[in-house]
């Protein structure tokens, strides 16, 4: 069986943002329609951290696994929070078709999803942006999420200020703001990309029309306010989002499924998503299987077209 290895460092140079933000559209449509086969995420856990398996079939993108572990001490270390990698199998006869860094694809394709659902969900007229925490997450959010919308003011906030500073420092738009209140008073999108385990962001903050984007999944709490959750539209990549986590999101573990809406179903046409410039839209995201075997098949696309990788037989 010949196997296509590919590194971090090919995977990044492969995968393309934009088109990954479009394909990541067809592939939650396919979500919501019950075309994607994903059962919920489901994790081991040692005493430093966790290991969690995404299975995923997507009709157009193939059949893929993700193995992802959350260590929140890494950073301490100098390594990332987040390590994954994500097989490529045949979907036609089950072979193992790929083994890639799935680090990178997880930084950027939860991004992406996030501009996707900034697309879609925020005012259009929005032109101030708030990103709460500088990280990983914090870097690849100012990538994608500036790409679909015209932002006049882009504000970064992170309880590192050098941090901060450095991510600042990518895009003339960015200032460093002292505090998360901050940052969030007046903006019109916050995206918060943090692994806090306690709420980073209060509903009391937010002015009429926000959207807010909360990617931050830390195993022992959440990242938004209660209230923020309970007054706004909640948007999520699949309503297993209410199920205790690892498969769902501390914030909508006890929220009944039928509260919230899939982002696919706003792609779709099959419900309005926002429904007036004044509502508080709010994408919590857990990360879905669909995301990473959209981007694993737009990279191994890509590896194939240009001869990258190295093929290793097992």
């Amino acid at each position: 069986m010949d196997v296509l290895m590919l590194s971090r460092d090919e995977v990044s140079a492969l995968l393309d943002v934009d088109r990954l933000i479009s394909a990541l559209a067809d592939g939650f449509v396919s979500l919501s329609a019950g075309e994607v086969s994903a059962p919920p995420r489901i994790a081991a856990h040692s005493a430093s951290g966790l290991l969690a398996v995404m299975p995923g079939f997507v009709p157009a993108a193939g059949l893929t696994v993700k193995l992802v572990s959350v260590f929140a001490g890494n950073h301490d270390v100098g390594l990332p929070s987040h390590q994954a990698l994500i097989a490529v199998f045949s979907a036609d006869n089950g072979s193992a078709v790929a083994l890639m860094d799935g680090t990178a694809i997880t930084a950027v394709r939860t991004a992406c999803a996030s501009a996707l659902a900034v697309r879609e969900l925020s005012r259009p007229d929005a032109s101030v942006l708030a990103i709460l925490g500088a990280g990983v997450q914090g870097w690849s959010h100012l990538d994608a999420v500036s790409r679909v919308r015209p932002f006049e003011s882009i504000r970064i906030a992170s309880r590192t200020v050098a941090h901060a500073e450095a991510l600042a420092a990518r895009d003339p738009r960015c200032v460093v703001v002292e505090s998360f209140e901050d940052a969030v008073d007046g903006a019109d999108v916050v995206c918060c990309c943090t692994d806090a385990s306690s709420p980073v962001l209060r509903r009391s903050w937010l002015g009429a029309g926000a959207h807010v984007s909360s990617v931050g999944t830390s195993p022992q709490g959440p990242e938004l306010d209660a209230v923020t959750i309970e007054e706004g539209a909640v948007f999520v990549e699949s309503r297993v989002a209410c199920s205790p986590f690892p498969s769902g999101s501390h914030e909508l573990a006890l929220r009944p499924p039928e509260s919230v809406v899939e982002l696919g179903e706003v792609l779709a046409g099959t419900h309005p998503g926002r429904v007036s410039s004044d509502q508080l839209t709010v994408w919590k995201s857990m990360g879905h299987a669909v995301e990473d075997a959209v981007a694993a098949r737009l990279v191994l696309d890509a590896a194939q077209a240009a001869g990258v990788g190295r093929t290793v037989s097992l």
